[in-house]
């Protein structure tokens, strides 16, 4: 969850560089946290590090500095905090310190021996003055590192932090620096992202490529249980025990910093759901060859074991868990193989049937997921394949998967997904179709024509951008005092709008569910009165007509009880316009397609709900982008 960020130069003399690093670092990674944030630096000659940390967004802290300015500084680590142990407040932020103030440390995870830990360290003596399990880390590595120095008569952070990282349990990122050693970042991994940048006498460390990715594009993946110390000539990598390693595998960002940047947007996500018809397209590119045929050369699982796949079983939470769903309609149509999917966080828990004729599909925006990762885990002991769908070069879900298909859709800063939604539906799309084209369940004509409309969805989702925005901002504007709201779909529309509430939810704080339209008689119409909004995905009536029919007819049922309706219907279809009262109309486009379009203006919708209601729609209250604890 937390952010961040590390950097050391080959620089000896103290300068502004480290504190510039590590907040425009913590300026582009806030959307993995902003209760609170901090930063340390060290520099020859202090007798202590220079710790800065207040609680609440990343401008409380640039306010703080700019009024009390920091030293000068050879290295520094910053940090962006979601609170998961104590409250947020100025002392609970990080950094933490050790107990003689020469070592500052930040953390992104939770230890779960931490009370332990904490316990035996007071009977030696140590004092605490925050509630977090972060705290006593710094402590015991303080304790260690002196340890070492009276032992060996010099100061060895690395070493320190391995021996550190060997004590604890659970999920644990860790950046450390010492004023002993005023050259050097060390941290360490297991279970929690970090990943190297690699400059020009310069590293860097952080949560993402989006720490340092204003500096160098160069990266360096580190692996579980890794060590890794950065000066600004050297990167050195080892495991716990600290023995070498020499394999780590570099990459370059296909992205630059201005991708991260709103670029004169009001908000990030007004940007990136903005960006959805780029998102679709990109993901599309590179991924069949002259004839037409696909060729998903990230894929690094044979065609005969693609035969052999008997089941599919997607992974994940939130909206990758519905573009799952989505793409469940789609590939049991074309492939003949049945697809379940599954909330991550449940599936280890109930004793999921998996053979290794069984293709695990796990679907995460940044790669970080812990539900979702812990569930490949489980899926790979089982003896099972798992191919990732992740927006996130270096993660974590990829490098543990057996394959990954990219989605290519670009840094995605606020916390409400948007485009990656449609990058993962037709990520998805693809995977589908290549296991038809692989096992021959269509001819490939069929093939080739799905994959045209794929490639027509971009310019369909940017007619909607451009013709329905002013009337969603309208309903928003007369719905905003709404108490709740019902969402309702058939096929591919219950997904979506299952989507569509939970991005209200998320950003507008209005309660809100989202149902199957055929459940609406065996439940939740006993919430439709007078006045309920009502937001129904109608699916279009060419070659589905039965299913058309069923969804008006939910529709006159909510509106003999006083409901307004909402519609999203397909352009020049009477029946709807007939019975809702507001419709958002979408471009002619086959059944399977239509998710990529009916999203868009519920995206738009919940965006302007928010707006209305003067909230924050790049960092709703008590939610982070990268969930990466369980």
């Amino acid at each position: 969850m937390c952010g961040i960020v590390g950097y050391a130069s080959t620089i000896s003399t103290a300068c502004g560089k480290p504190l510039e690093v590590c907040l425009q670092g913590l300026e582009r990674l806030e959307y993995r946290g902003y209760d609170s944030a901090g930063v340390a630096l060290a520099a020859p000659g202090m007798d202590q590090v220079a710790v800065r940390k207040k609680a609440g967004r990343l401008a409380n802290l640039q306010a703080d500095i700019n009024n009390r300015p920091l030293p000068d500084a050879t290295v520094g680590i910053g940090h962006t905090r979601w609170a998961t142990n104590g409250e947020p407040s100025d002392v609970n932020a990080h950094p933490h310190t050790s107990q003689d103030g020469r070592i500052a440390l930040i953390h992104n995870g939770i230890i779960e021996n931490a009370s332990r830990l904490k316990f035996d360290l007071q009977a030696e003596g140590f004092t605490f003055a925050s509630s977090t399990d972060t705290e006593v880390v710094a402590k015991l590595l303080g304790r260690i590192a002196n340890e070492i120095v009276d032992t060996t008569g010099r100061p060895d952070l690395f070493e320190a932090v391995r021996r550190t990282a060997r004590m604890l349990t659970g999920a644990f990122t860790i950046l450390a620096v010492d004023v002993r050693q005023p050259d050097i970042v060390v941290g360490a991994r297991h279970d929690s992202p970090l990943v190297v940048g690699l400059g020009e006498g310069e590293n860097f460390l952080g949560s993402d490529v989006a720490a340092f990715v204003a500096y160098t594009k160069q990266a360096m993946e580190l692996g579980q249980d890794e060590a890794v110390c950065v000066s600004g000539g050297s990167v050195t990598v080892t495991d716990f025990e600290g023995h070498p390693v020499t394999d780590s595998r570099r990459f370059t960002v296909d992205w630059d910093a201005s991708a991260a940047l709103k670029g004169g947007w009001d908000s990030y996500m007004d940007k990136e759901i903005h960006e959805d018809p780029r998102a679709v397209a990109d993901t599309l590119l590179g991924r069949y060859d002259t004839d037409g045929d696909l060729n998903l050369d990230e894929v690094r699982i044979d065609e005969e074991t693609f035969r052999q796949v008997d089941k599919i079983i997607i992974v994940a939470c939130g909206t990758a868990s519905y573009a799952g769903l989505v793409a469940k309609y789609a590939i049991e149509h074309w492939v003949r193989i049945p697809v379940e999917v599954e909330l991550a966080h449940e599936f280890r828990y109930r004793d999921p049937i998996l053979t290794p004729r069984t293709l695990v599909v796990a679907i995460s925006q940044s790669g970080e997921t812990m539900d979702t990762l812990m569930a490949l885990r489980h899926a790979r002991e089982q003896g099972s394949r798992v191919l990732a769908i992740c927006n996130t070069q270096g993660s974590t879900i990829p490098r543990e998967s057996d394959a990954v298909l990219y989605t290519h859709a670009g840094p995605e800063i606020a916390v409400a997904s948007t485009k990656a939604f449609v990058a993962q539906v037709v990520a998805a799309y693809l995977l589908g179709l290549y296991l038809a084209q692989v096992k021959g369940t269509m001819f490939r004509d069929e093939i080739h024509q799905i994959v045209d409309s794929l490639k027509a969805m971009p310019a369909k989702i940017q007619q909607v951008l451009d013709s329905q925005a002013d009337t969603v901002e309208r309903a928003a504007k007369s719905l905003a005092d709404a108490r709740s709201f019902l969402f309702l779909g058939r096929h591919v529309g219950y997904p979506v709008a299952m989507e569509g509430a939970l991005k209200l939810k998320e950003i507008a704080y209005t309660f809100t569910e989202g149902f199957a339209a055929g459940e609406l008689k065996h439940g939740p119409i006993a919430l439709v009165e007078a006045g309920e909004p009502v937001v129904v995905i109608v699916p279009s009536s060419r070659g589905r007509d039965l299913l058309h029919n069923k969804v008006i007819s939910a529709i006159e049922e909510v509106k003999a009880r006083g409901a307004f309706v909402i519609a999203i219907a397909e352009e020049g279809d009477p029946d709807t316009e007939r019975y809702a009262d507001v419709v958002f109309w979408r471009p002619a486009c086959p059944t399977l397609m239509s998710p990529l379009v009916d999203v868009v203006p519920l995206q738009l919708f919940a965006l302007d709900m928010a707006r209305l209601k003067g909230l924050d729609v790049d960092k709703p209250r008590n939610l982070a982008k990268s969930v990466t604890v369980e």
